[in-house]
């Protein structure tokens, strides 16, 4: 429905956005089939303070999540804004002490118009290039991404093994 010419999700909403006026955007990536009404309501409930910008989502990541690549972590600052997000382990244990708490990034995002707007003007950035994390030309640039804590996993389907856990739960649901 948008061209196949956009690099990242957020380029084919602001091609939405040019055409649909609307207060907020909302993207949930094509990779999360276990989306849940509870995932856009936390989305939607930060969205409603009208000077956030960026909106996403983090979930307490589990222990097989905190290693694979594919499942992007998320450090946030104590007031919800995204510091940095990292297909690595952050933040780094470095005493081994196991009490670290790890998050994992959502691929759920709500805009308003003017950041898409920006997003769109600026070229790629290094660390994007570098993660393959489009969120992160926005920090790179100065907008913060504020984040809400969602207890609800997803599984973002980027691997056949994905995949298998995806379909694992649906059927666990019936």
């Amino acid at each position: 429905m948008t061209s196949p010419a956009h690099r990242s999700g957020t380029d084919r909403v602001h091609e939405v956005a040019q055409s649909v006026d609307a207060d907020v955007y909302v993207n949930v990536q094509g990779d999360e089939p276990l989306a849940r009404r509870e995932h856009l309501e936390a989305l939607l409930q930060l969205m409603s303070n009208e000077t956030v910008a960026v909106g996403t989502l983090k979930t307490p990541c589990v222990a097989e999540d905190v290693g694979n690549p594919n499942a992007v972590k998320v450090v946030t600052a104590l007031d919800g804004r995204a510091l940095y997000f990292s297909r690595t382990t952050i933040p780094f244990d470095r005493d081994r002490t196991g009490k670290v708490a790890y998050f994992k990034h959502l691929g759920f995002y709500a805009y308003r118009k003017a950041a898409l707007d920006a997003f769109c003007t600026w070229p790629e950035s290094k660390l994007e290039r570098s993660e393959r994390l489009e969120q992160l030309r926005f920090l790179d640039h100065g907008v913060s991404i504020h984040v809400a804590e969602t207890p609800f996993d997803t599984i973002g389907v980027d691997t056949e093994e994905d995949l298998r856990r995806v379909e694992k739960v649906l059927a666990s649901r019936g």
